[in-house]
């Protein structure tokens, strides 16, 4: 049975809030109506676009990357405290899937995760050590994978991020990150 319009906009707003990350096509198929209609309640409610609710999120991170370039980082930063956690999304594009199946590379799903590993970092030099990742089910072209990293560990010259990789609410990739890094590793030998 499909909720009314006064029944469905602010469960819809609730969702938004709770994900700001989501995309009308999620919503729309979520609820059981059209994108057109998910657009239109968004409207008569004053929330902006998926685009814009991710730059408002950006705007709100407290910290700037120290390591790499935010360019280099694979994936637009949404959210970064250093040597605490960090959130970048990455949308899936036809430059990043297989042509015949559809499904993204591997490659890229590490890339996001690596880079934002390395971002999270309060360091001006920070390199993988070792990574144990997982991959949980394919991502196809179109989905936006939002990757969420923590650190779990600093220890002298090295730091631990665990880095979980969901579209929607689901899990598809995992990855525990060891990093080094140069301004412990200088303390250690000072």
């Amino acid at each position: 049975m499909k909720l009314s319009k006064k029944q469905r906009q602010p469960k819809l707003k609730q969702q938004i809030e709770e994900n700001p990350f989501t995309t009308d096509e999620a919503l729309a198929e979520a609820f059981g109506v059209s994108v057109q209609t998910v657009r239109l309640d968004r409207l008569e409610m004053n929330i902006p676009e998926v685009r814009e609710r991710i730059k408002d999120v950006a705007k709100q991170q407290y910290d700037t990357v120290k390591a790499l370039q935010l360019e280099e980082v694979i994936g637009e930063v949404v959210d970064l405290e250093l040597d605490k956690h960090a959130i970048s999304i990455l949308d899936i594009r036809e430059e990043h899937v297989f042509s015949r199946t559809r499904i993204a590379r591997g490659h890229h799903l590490f890339a996001q995760a690596n880079s934002l590993a390395t971002a999270i970092i309060d360091d001006e030099l920070a390199l993988t050590v070792t990574a144990d990742v997982s991959f949980k089910r394919q991502v196809k072209s179109g989905e936006r994978v939002v990757a969420k990293a923590s650190v779990t560990l600093i220890n002298l010259d090295r730091t631990t991020v665990m880095v979980n990789s969901f579209v929607d609410r689901e899990v598809v990739f995992t990855g525990e990150f060891t990093m080094f890094r140069q301004e412990h590793a200088e303390e250690k030998e000072g």
